[in-house]
């Protein structure tokens, strides 16, 4: 089979996109963990916690969350109709983290868990912490 043919075949195979309707599911849902997160934030400061204690434990309980959702093969169903809404929040961060280690983890501790929990995260991080350096540095000049 050519490239042509190949191209030609998946074209055809492909549906179209639906852009409009999968950037609001993504904007509603991605919404919603948003929401989400703000009401598990309101009810820990509704407790004697300090305001950076409650921020702190949202923040665990939603990467809690995004974890077991992960491991209960639930996350994966959000994420199919939520697409990048279920991404930009931290609980999909939690998913690409633990989604790849408990893939693995027959693999063993080390080649397995240990190896493979950084493969999609592993990018999302080098690359945000260098554009962190970089903002900040562009900041700090233009702020001198």
């Amino acid at each position: 089979m050519t490239k042509e043919n190949y191209s030609r075949l998946v074209e055809l195979r492909s549906r179209n996109s639906r852009m409009g309707i999968d950037c609001l599911k993504a904007f509603l849902i991605g919404g919603a963990i948003c929401t989400i997160g703000q009401g598990i934030l309101e009810l820990f400061l509704m407790t004697e916690l300090s305001e950076n204690d409650a921020k702190t434990l949202t923040s665990v309980t939603l990467i809690f969350i995004g974890v077991l959702l992960t491991a209960l093969h639930l996350y994966e169903r959000i994420a199919k109709h939520g697409g990048a809404g279920t991404l930009v929040p931290i609980t999909g961060f939690a998913n690409a983290m633990s989604s790849p280690a408990i893939e693995f983890k027959a693999e063993g501790l080390i080649t397995g868990l240990a190896a493979k929990m950084f493969v999609i995260a592993g990018p999302v991080l080098v690359y945000g912490t260098t554009a962190a350096v970089i903002y900040g540095f562009i900041y700090w000049l233009t702020t001198v």
